[in-house]
C-alpha cells in the first residue's frame, strides 16, 4: 500500500465539471463580437492553460482583450449555474481529511473563479493555490513546489491528481507521483509517456491509497 500524506488535486475535469460554464461564457463572447460559436468538445480540448490563453485561442489578437473581459463577466454567473462536482469528489475529500491526510488544489484557473466554484459546490480543501497568485502556470512545477513547502512535505509523501497531460508534466517536473483520471480533457493515449497511475473515477483513487 502506497501511503501519502498530501493529496494535491487539479480542479477542472478532476474534482469539478465546469466545462459547460466555460463553453457558455466563451460562446457568449464569440456572439458579442460577431464570431461563430464553437462546440463543447472543442472547448474541452483547449482548456487547462488559464483563461487568458484559452480565450486567445478563439479570437484574433486585436479582439482577445475585449473578449476576455466579456468572458470573465459572464463566467462569474455561468459557474453558479453550470458547475458540478465529479462523482465521488466530496466523499474522497471528506475521507482524506477525516484520516488526517492533507488536501490541496493546484489549478491554472484564476483564483477568483476557483473560489466561486468551491464556494458554490461547498468543497473544502486545506489549501488552494492558483497560477495567477504565483505568476507561473502549469506545467511549470512552481505551483506544486510551493504547496509542498507550505505543508513541509517531502516529494515522496505527495501525489498530484489530474485529468490532463499538462498535469502529468507538472508532476514530472516537480518530482512527485501522479495519478491520471480519465474522462477529462486529455486522452489516455496523450499521457502514455508519463509514469503515473490511472483511475477511471475518484472512487478508484480511494482504493489506491487505502
Amino acid at each position: 500500500m502506497d501511503r501519502k500524506s498530501l493529496f494535491i488535486f487539479d480542479l477542472d475535469g478532476t474534482l469539478v465539471d465546469a466545462y459547460k460554464a466555460v463553453w457558455k461564457s466563451l460562446n457568449f463572447a464569440l456572439k458579442k463580437l460577431g464570431l461563430p460559436t464553437v462546440t463543447l468538445e472543442k472547448v474541452k480540448k483547449n482548456v487547462g492553460r488559464g483563461d487568458r490563453l484559452f480565450v486567445e485561442t478563439f479570437f484574433p489578437h486585436g479582439e482577445s482583450g475585449k473578449a476576455l473581459k466579456l468572458y470573465r463577466a459572464h463566467h462569474k454567473k455561468a459557474l453558479l449555474s453550470f458547475s458540478k462536482l465529479k462523482p465521488g469528489a466530496r466523499r474522497l475529500i471528506d475521507l482524506l481529511r477525516k484520516e488526517g491526510r492533507r488536501t490541496a488544489l493546484a489549478s491554472n484557473r484564476p483564483q477568483m473563479f476557483t473560489n466561486i466554484v468551491l464556494k458554490r459546490l461547498g468543497l473544502k480543501l486545506d489549501y488552494v493555490l492558483c497560477a495567477d497568485r504565483i505568476g507561473k502556470r502549469k506545467p511549470d512545477p512552481k505551483i506544486l513546489l510551493e504547496i509542498l513547502k507550505k505543508f513541509r512535505v517531502r516529494r515522496k509523501a505527495a501525489v498530484y491528481i489530474g485529468d490532463m497531460d499538462i498535469d502529468m508534466e507538472t508532476a514530472r517536473r516537480a518530482g512527485i507521483d501522479a495519478v491520471f483520471v480519465t474522462g477529462g480533457s486529455s486522452t489516455l493515449k496523450s499521457v502514455r509517456k508519463y509514469r503515473k497511475k490511472v483511475v477511471r473515477s475518484l472512487t478508484e483513487l480511494v482504493k489506491l491509497y487505502h
